[in-house]
């Protein structure tokens, strides 16, 4: 499960990190929550990387209204290929989502504690996803997208047994290459990231609201030990 992330690193390391070439200046995001407009990176028909602007909660092209549908925030990478919400977009429209760090609950409900989960380097990441393009009868269109999730890493397994997928930069290339025939190829990649390339540290429930976006939200929790 994957519900929240953060991306605060300078547009430059983000740009240098995946090596699209539009220009695209952001601000700083702690708290980046479903149903929010969000960056992707992918390639274009000419196979050349570009970040774009889409909406986190993937709607399929063939859904007749997205009122009455329930966005889709994650896919399981372990079965996406085969279910109708997925299966095109894994084959056809494969994206990688900046960050820097992703957020993960324990607790009861009414006492949840946010952990934030990030590279021991502090560097950016990519989350492997898959984007749609919805197009309304009137022409209206909506480009959306999902998180695919792997099983928890020895690291994560601590918070829960889910993670997102983490594509390392030297398998960008082959993720994001939508060629007919390379289905197959990225299969191992959906492999849940070594243990050694993250840690954890319980931040403040401020997190929980939505609505909090600053940077106090990635405070440690009070008497909280940073885990692992």
């Amino acid at each position: 499960m994957c519900s929240r992330y953060t991306l605060t690193s300078p547009h430059e390391a983000v740009r240098a990190h995946f090596r699209y070439l539009n220009e695209a200046v952001f601000p700083p995001r702690y708290n980046i929550a479903p149903s929010q407009p969000v960056a992707i990176v992918r390639n274009t028909p000419k196979h050349e990387r570009e970040m774009a602007l889409v909406r986190w909660g993937l709607i399929p092209a063939w859904v007749k209204d997205p009122r009455e549908f329930k966005m889709l925030i994650n896919a399981r990478s372990e079965s996406a290929a085969d279910k109708p919400s997925f299966r095109a977009a894994v084959r056809h429209k494969r994206c990688l989502v900046p960050a820097d760090g992703f957020y993960e609950w324990t607790g009861s409900i009414g006492a949840k504690r946010p952990h934030l989960i990030r590279q021991r380097d502090r560097g950016p990441m990519a989350l492997a996803a898959i984007y749609e393009n919805w197009m309304g009868a009137d022409g209206s269109e909506i480009e959306t997208m999902a998180i695919l999730t792997t099983a928890a890493n020895g690291t994560m397994s601590v918070l829960h047994d889910r993670m997102p997928v983490i594509i390392p930069p030297e398998q960008f290339e082959l993720w994001l290459d939508c060629r007919p025939g390379t289905t197959v190829e990225i299969a191992h990649l959906l492999a849940p990231a070594p243990d050694e390339l993250l840690d954890i540290v319980e931040v403040s429930r401020k997190l929980n609201n939505s609505r909090n976006e600053g940077p106090e939200v990635q405070e440690p929790a009070v008497a909280a030990p940073t885990l692992l």
